[in-house]
């Protein structure tokens, strides 16, 4: 996460509390199908009913390749800071993604070789994904687990193209230009490299705008965003007091920043109405980490913002359509991304599994992102997941299905339900699904404050639209 300004409570936090940044190290994530808070699963791999494969990832990521990660310290004494590298390679392999989809600065970014920019690594087991002789993605190696698949992409204030297949242009100087750009010339020469085009931080941008620019999509969630909102900030310095006082009620470290997670009007507003004015727009859900926000400590010795701790908090489901021998690469990933066959999942509540939204005609299945025709007398129906591996004695979470409809201001509850959610639409628009937790599984978890986080429900899984005409 980045603050690209310092809010005054912020600034507190220099006075309540001693900084320590700690040794770098992290404890190692457990690798079990029994799940538990701060315990990362791998994805199932397997493909679902129509023949998709859920896979999960960030989208929206800064390694030392931006000017204002590693504790604005990127480069020290003129080399690429390493302990900032080794705390983000652990935390992608920790946290078991499939894929990471980075998103660097261009100042710092256009300056690497592609190579680079994937983060490549021989020495720890990276193999290169080529074609035509030329990197385009590389497999970060991890021990004892799945490798991860790295896209490279860039980030600045007007666009933020991920899955780059190579570098724009040979200068430096030229590819900032392009990185920078918003100009339908600069999109095209990005599309032509393979790039999806999303747009970061859309509360900076009007509906109008959001409207107008030449993009595939933008967020429709962003951790950065969220802990710049007043609520927000105020539950961060509680937090950090509580710390500095030794406070045993403390909730699990992984869950101390919970408060701060909460639904942004803003990103609502702005998702509804452009999806309510007819246009196809791809929402995607941002890490943003940089490692150069709370370098605190927390109980468990590891500072707030380590990599491994912000990458576990949510992640971007893409439904993959696999080869047929179940095989994909950066080009499937990218594949569902522009279709529009994702969902977010906050994976701090736990891992959903079986989840599904679709829209059935007469038992064809039409998925996320697809354009359905209403004379065709579409269902929508949205299947409940459960916490994949949680132990059965533990009290069960309420969930609460949720079908709306994209208005302009936002969206319009049409539907609400339990396990399993139909419903008729009677007119067209964009339809997503919503599925809300309660989460009891967490009472031991959540400290001294767990009656007041279990008064309230939280979003669980936001899932792209499905179209009906």
């Amino acid at each position: 996460m980045r603050l690209r300004y310092i809010p005054f409570s912020l600034l507190l936090i220099g006075v309540l509390l001693p900084i320590s940044c700690g040794d770098d190290s992290n404890p190692p994530a457990t690798a079990s199908e029994t799940w538990s808070v701060g315990t990362a699963l791998p994805s199932l791999r397997q493909r679902d009913a129509d023949g998709f494969l859920d896979l999960r990832g960030i989208i929206h990521v800064h390694s030392y390749f931006s000017h204002d990660a590693c504790d604005d310290m990127p480069v020290v004494d003129g080399v690429r800071n390493e302990p900032c590298f080794q705390d983000l390679r652990r935390g992608m392999c920790q946290t078991r993604h499939d894929f990471m989809m980075f998103t660097d600065h261009p100042a710092d970014f256009r300056e690497a070789e592609f190579e680079a920019g994937l983060l490549f690594r021989p020495a720890h087991n990276d193999v290169l994904v080529e074609r035509s002789g030329q990197a385009v993605a590389a497999w970060a190696g991890c021990p004892d687990v799945d490798p991860v698949l790295v896209l490279a992409g860039s980030e600045s204030s007007r666009v933020m193209p991920v899955g780059l297949e190579g570098h724009v242009a040979d200068t430096p100087e030229e590819r900032s230009a392009v990185y920078g750009s918003d100009r339908p010339e600069d999109a095209a020469r990005l599309r032509a490299q393979g790039a999806v085009i999303l747009l970061a931080h859309p509360e900076m941008y009007t509906v109008d705008e959001l409207a107008a620019r030449d993009i595939d999509g933008f967020e429709m969630y962003n951790l950065h965003a969220n802990l710049l909102r007043r609520d927000s900030l105020a539950a961060a310095l509680r937090l950090l007091q509580r710390l500095n006082n030794g406070d045993p009620g403390l909730p699990h470290p992984d869950l101390a920043l919970l408060p701060i997670v909460v639904e942004d009007e803003r990103y609502l507003e702005r998702w509804g109405t452009v999806l309510a004015r007819g246009l196809r727009r791809v929402t995607t859900m941002g890490t943003d980490a940089h490692r150069n926000t709370l370098p605190t400590l927390m109980q468990d010795g590891e500072r707030v913002d380590s990599y491994r701790r912000m990458l576990l908090w949510f992640s971007n489901h893409l439904l993959v359509e696999p080869e047929s021998d179940g095989s994909w690469d950066d080009r499937h990933l990218k594949d569902a991304l522009r279709d529009g066959r994702l969902y977010g999942a906050f994976e701090m509540f736990g891992y959903p599994e079986n989840f599904a939204f679709f829209a059935d005609i007469g038992g064809r299945r039409e998925p996320m992102g697809a354009e359905v025709n209403l004379t065709a007398g579409p269902i929508l129906r949205v299947h409940a997941p459960r916490v994949r591996g949680l132990d059965p004695a533990l009290e069960a979470p309420q969930m609460t299905t949720r079908l709306l409809r994209a208005v302009e201001g936002g969206f319009e509850e049409v539907a609400r339900g339990g396990d399993v959610l139909e419903y008729a639409p009677s007119q067209p628009g964009a339809y997503r699904a919503e599925v809300r937790i309660v989460p009891l599984h967490l009472r031991a978890d959540l400290g001294s404050d767990a009656d007041e986080y279990l008064a309230r429900d939280f979003v669980w899984i936001y899932a792209n639209p499905i179209y009906i005409e």
